[in-house]
């Protein structure tokens, strides 16, 4: 049997033809390789890479070692904090050497200033979002009509399908 023969015909692939862009925008930013970046996920495990992500690794004169900055909310940096140590320990374990010797938490409001906004990638799917049922929406509807004001009752509606659909009692 004879051997396939191959060829793209002139095309590359969407990796290689931004691979040198994105490293080189990667090196502006204190990432050497760009691993932690394009592999946040990977590396973290999804439960961290949604509620942080890399933003800059810094390098002192004469020091082994970067110190990684990852970016979190309020809300969220005790938790990153306490787990400092296994993020560097997995991100050097990538590596195969201590490329990380400092990994620096900062923070951020999810809503504010244009450059302090911040939106993670990596966010797990729920179904927070989904639309009730019309048998749920029903039994919300039902729980509200008697509420004489048209806001309140919406929102109360909105309340009783989320508690009915995440519950299943009225």
């Amino acid at each position: 049997m004879a051997g396939r023969k191959t060829t793209t015909y002139g095309f590359s692939s969407a990796s290689k033809l931004l691979q040198g862009r994105i490293r080189q925008a990667a090196e502006g930013r204190g990432f050497a390789q760009t691993r932690v970046l394009t592999h946040w996920e990977e590396i973290a495990g999804a439960d961290l890479a949604g509620i942080a992500r890399p933003v800059e690794v810094s390098y002192s004169k004469g020091g082994f070692g970067g110190t990684l900055t990852l970016l979190t909310t309020g809300a969220r940096a005790p938790m990153v904090e306490m787990r400092k140590e296994e993020i560097r320990a997995r991100i050097n374990a990538v590596y195969g050497y201590n490329a990380i010797s400092r990994v620096r938490v900062t923070q951020t409001a999810a809503v504010g200033f244009a450059e302090g906004q911040v939106d993670f990638q990596y966010r797990k799917k729920d179904s927070a979002g989904a639309m009730p049922t019309p048998e749920v929406q029903a039994r919300a509807r039902a729980v509200a009509e008697d509420v004489g004001d048209a806001d309140l009752r919406a929102a109360l509606e909105r309340l009783a399908a989320n508690v009915i659909s995440r519950t299943g009692r009225d």
